[in-house]
């Protein structure tokens, strides 16, 4: 009898906290917009003691915490994009979507949002990785999580013994030769361009937040301009052996059709050690042609 009761109860609060969440909304939306800056979020409480109050409840909780960051997150795109982090709780950002996974870890929106906010912007790959770790205990059937994990190492993190554990892993779960093909690809002919490439073409496939989305799009663009003036280095050097001293020389001797255009509005380079690079740092650039904040370019 008692099971029963507590059965009902658990569905009672579960179609109110939906209805709730559907009335408010607009409402929660409208006020975030409204309040000061840097009290847009605020502090949030560590998940374990969350967990311990709210016993079966925290899923809820969990997921309403995640939910609240994301729509942060989403009104703060534009000011990411243009480097001004200043203007970003990123502090209480991740305070929240850390106690968001650990109440909830089969949460995938919350460690979607965790790869797509801290890794390429604010490089905090290691702090993103321990939350992956955590949510893989749980998400023992998705292989995204290692994918994401082995990227992290291989990519950002230079960490080529550890990213192929985690991509072997990801091919065992997926039942899918691709990521250690991938992974072999990139280790043996150190193609960290394309590894970027393919990694942002995964992750514009299965993320469902537009604004997210269309950050990865920009960013992907960017990495395939890069690659195929790459190539065109390469081929050069072939043909006439010796390296280009500019991309110039690269168009002049046909080896490439016409610079490719940098969509953060900067313009290619060749750096003294023949890398290409950008003006733009990967950063958009405003009107007067000033970079919004710093970033390490390509």
């Amino acid at each position: 009898m008692t099971k029963k009761v507590n059965n009902s109860l658990f569905i009672f609060v579960f179609i109110l906290s939906i209805v709730l969440l559907v009335i408010y909304t607009p409402y929660f939306k409208k006020d975030m917009q409204n309040r000061p800056l840097f009290e847009k979020l605020g502090y949030t409480p560590q998940g374990k003691f969350y967990k311990a109050i709210l016993g079966e409840y925290r899923w809820f909780m969990g997921e309403y915490l995640s939910f609240k960051a994301i729509i942060y997150y989403g009104g703060k795109v534009e000011k990411v994009q243009q480097r001004r982090y200043n203007e970003v709780e990123y502090y209480n950002l991740y305070r929240t979507i850390e106690t968001s996974i650990l109440l909830n870890p089969y949460n995938e929106d919350a460690y979607y949002f965790a790869q797509a906010a801290f890794t390429w912007d604010i490089g905090r790959v290691n702090e993103v990785n321990r939350l992956l770790e955590y949510v893989m205990k749980y998400r023992t059937w998705d292989f995204k999580i290692p994918f994401f994990i082995g990227f992290n190492y291989a990519y950002f993190l230079k960490d080529y013994k550890k990213a192929a554990k985690y991509y072997k892993k990801a091919s065992e779960i997926s039942k899918s030769p691709l990521f250690t093909k991938l992974a072999a690809r990139y280790f043996y002919e150190g193609g960290e361009t394309e590894l970027g490439i393919a990694y942002l073409k995964t992750m514009i496939k299965i993320t469902r937040k537009e604004s997210i989305r269309k950050s990865y799009e920009i960013r992907l663009r960017a990495l395939e301009a890069i690659y195929q003036i790459e190539q065109a280095v390469k081929n050069y050097e072939k043909k006439f052996g010796k390296k280009p001293k500019t991309i110039e020389d690269l168009v002049k001797s046909q080896v490439l059709k016409k610079i490719p255009v940098d969509p953060y509005g900067g313009k290619f380079y060749l750096d003294k050690d023949g890398k290409v690079r950008t003006t733009s740092k990967l950063a958009f650039i405003d009107k007067k042609g000033n970079k919004y904040g710093k970033s390490k370019s390509k």
